[in-house]
């Protein structure tokens, strides 16, 4: 989310400002439940230390997982009471000044900057507030396919998949292009990728559906009004799930093959991708980033066990729906999202009726608004 654009500091009302920053830290040392997590780190870092740990690998990394989110938690609560104090500090400072008569505009800027720094940071940490699924701190799967559209969904597909980019960006996620097949004249078909971040998927899932596109065509030489669909999946991503998926080489078809089109922003060009299908389910997984056809099979492999064991997942517990949702057709009537940029400028989301006239600025990545709004909808839904 944006730091918020900031105001005039004559025109703020400082002591406000510190106390609603103030009642929502203490709200977030209660989800956050400092002390409970203070302990945790004491015991995980005393475990950590054992030097039998890593005879074990698998609990060594359980462990060392554990403590650094335990830890980034613990650590950004400490920068924001920090900050806090460091604020009220500047604001005696410009009170004092300011009853003197001798206001002083640089402190009063400074104050207000370091205000909006930690409106933005909590925003962010209540943000992840609402994230309580079992997966919702996982990496994520993510693919994006053209739906009805013709060239124009091809084209918004492709569009689609630098909006996430560039929101996993802001974020400070990284993301991994495992696969891309191109549309015939432009844009994209479908894309596979890799967000990995803690969140990710809990963030992501919030994005699963059909995304619908209102524009005048760049491909419509008598420049008409075009309407085209594309959808986002998310599947979490998990690095070993060997316990959760049986996967029988004898149940697999694998292709080999050359990646071709004119993607070179997207993949590496080998002689090596590698296209699975799980003959059983008919689940078909590619992969053609890595720098060879044994790495593209070993990431082809865990995208596969993370389709499994979601698809296990959901034949095991209905209420699975909370991480996945429903799948939809991608076209009419089955929009989460629609984004209009011709004869006017609008993002709106069909479940929760946000929406923002700053279209640019959603295509770039800024997407937090309308993710916070729909995980509060699942929350007030229960």
């Amino acid at each position: 989310m944006a730091p918020p654009e900031a105001t005039g500091p004559e025109h703020r009302d400082f002591a406000t400002e510190l106390e609603n920053l103030s009642e929502r830290i203490d709200e977030a040392r209660g989800y956050l439940d400092i002390e409970s997590l203070a302990t945790r780190r004491q015991e995980l870092e005393a475990e950590s230390a054992r030097p039998d740990l890593w005879e074990d690998p698998d609990r060594g990394r359980a462990v060392a997982t554990e403590l650094g989110r335990v830890a980034d938690d613990l650590d950004r609560f400490a920068e924001l009471t920090s900050g806090l104090e460091d604020a009220r500090v500047l604001h005696e400072l410009v009170a004092e000044a300011e009853a003197t008569d001798a206001a002083d505009e640089g402190l009063a800027k400074e104050l207000g900057d370091t205000l909006d720094m930690l409106g933005h940071r909590l925003a962010q940490l209540e943000l992840r507030s609402l994230l309580s699924g079992d997966y919702d701190e996982r990496d994520a799967v993510a693919e994006v396919h053209a739906g009805a559209g013709g060239t124009d969904a091809q084209d918004w597909t492709e569009m689609l998949l630098r909006m996430y980019t560039r929101w996993a960006e802001r974020r400070g996620f990284s993301i991994e292009i495992d696969e891309v097949t191109e549309g015939k004249e432009a844009g994209l078909l479908s894309a596979t990728f890799i967000v990995r971040g803690r969140f990710a998927f809990g963030l992501l899932s919030a994005e699963r559906g059909v995304h619908r596109l209102v524009r005048i065509s760049p491909f419509d030489s008598q420049s008409r009004r075009q309407t085209s669909f594309a959808s986002l999946d998310v599947i979490p991503f998990l690095e070993d799930l060997s316990d959760e998926v049986d996967i029988d080489e004898k149940d697999l078809r694998i292709d080999t093959y050359r990646s071709s089109g004119a993607g070179g922003q997207h993949v590496n060009k080998t002689d090596s991708a590698v296209r699975i299908t799980h003959l059983p389910t008919g689940i078909v997984v590619a992969c053609q980033n890595e720098r060879s056809q044994h790495q593209n099979k070993a990431r082809a492999m865990q995208i596969l066990a993370a389709k499994l064991a979601q698809r296990n997942r959901e034949e095991r517990r209905a209420e699975i729906d909370a991480i996945g949702g429903e799948r939809t057709e991608t076209a009419w009537g089955n929009q989460i999202r629609s984004y209009t940029l011709a004869p006017f400028q609008l993002v709106k989301d069909v479940r929760t009726r946000f929406e923002t006239g700053n279209v640019d600025a959603v295509l770039d990545g800024d997407l937090d608004a309308f993710i916070e709004a729909e995980l509060r909808r699942r929350r007030a839904l229960g």
